[in-house]
């Protein structure tokens, strides 16, 4: 049985999940137990947004991710019709260790649930692309401000006018996440989310939304609006979201995705740059 799911009830168990390890987390998320965001969570290991689609269209989104890896960083990618994603760590199943997922069907959007272990095929490919949230311990250690995790919520994402490569029928214009960044610590915030290639890595654009054809920084695409504080500029980073506008181009029969801000823990690290020979390495 799912748990309440008010605002209040997911804050206080959100608070209780931090400081614990990944597998614990997970072990909240696969029993119901906390079906909210993960921003915050986890220190020190890769986060990593979903795509989950029939073998069929497996290799064109592949090479989708390969031309467009700022967006897409790809991290982890399954056995077809295996849901246990071993390199990204221990007893990783897909079906039930995410806290919410969405559903496409011919893309459109038509359900978000806490697990998809009814609706698995068995012709399913696994893709797991590094997120943003894994830099943001970093950048807090170093001082620097995260409104949306000091408050709770979840990062604002935007579309852009910027246009990725296409493969076959995925393609469509990027989307970012936006941070709200002392002017002063611009350079820092730069320099540190560089060292996570996995995650996005550096910002990709400094300043006026316009510029990247966001027209309001008050009504996000997805997550929640964060204020542009006094002495600060907003920061945009590539958004792993972004797979999610190519499905909709993409029409295919059915997907799945992370609901945005929901994100899959991993147990690996958080500087990785090749995950697969990490967790190799440790014996998975």
């Amino acid at each position: 049985m799912n748990t309440p799911n008010t605002q209040s009830h997911l804050n206080d168990l959100h608070k209780q999940l931090v400081g614990l390890d990944s597998q614990a987390i997970r072990s909240r998320i696969r029993s119901n137990s906390y079906q909210g965001h993960t921003a915050g969570l986890a220190s020190g290991v890769l986060q990593a947004n979903l795509v989950i689609m029939p073998e069929e269209f497996a290799l064109d989104f592949f090479r989708f991710c390969q031309r467009n890896p700022k967006p897409c960083p790809l991290s982890g990618v399954s056995d077809t019709g295996n849901p246990i994603l071993h390199t990204m760590g221990q007893d990783i199943d897909i079906r039930t260790d995410v806290s919410a997922y969405n559903i496409y069907r011919y893309g459109k959007l038509v359900n978000s649930t806490s697990d998809i272990v009814d609706i698995w095929q068995d012709d399913f490919v696994v893709f797991a692309l590094g997120c943003s949230f894994t830099f943001e311990h970093a950048a807090q250690r170093a001082g620097i401000k995260m409104w949306h995790i000091e408050n709770n919520t979840t990062v604002p994402m935007f579309r852009t006018d910027i246009d990725c490569v296409p493969s076959n029928r995925f393609g469509g214009k990027m989307v970012v996440s936006m941070r709200s960044i002392l002017k002063d610590q611009v350079q820092l915030v730069s320099e540190i989310s560089a060292k996570f290639p996995l995650a996005h890595g550096a910002p990709l654009h400094v300043g006026s939304p316009e510029e990247i054809g966001i027209a309001d920084l008050e009504m996000p695409d997805w997550g929640n609006p964060a204020p542009i504080e006094q002495g600060h500029v907003p920061v945009f980073w590539a958004c792993g979201v972004t797979p999610q506008v190519a499905i909709e181009e993409a029409q295919i029969p059915i997907i799945i995705t992370h609901k945005p801000g929901h994100m899959l823990i991993s147990d690996i690290d958080a500087c990785a740059e090749n995950p697969i020979i990490q967790s190799k390495t440790k014996g998975d």
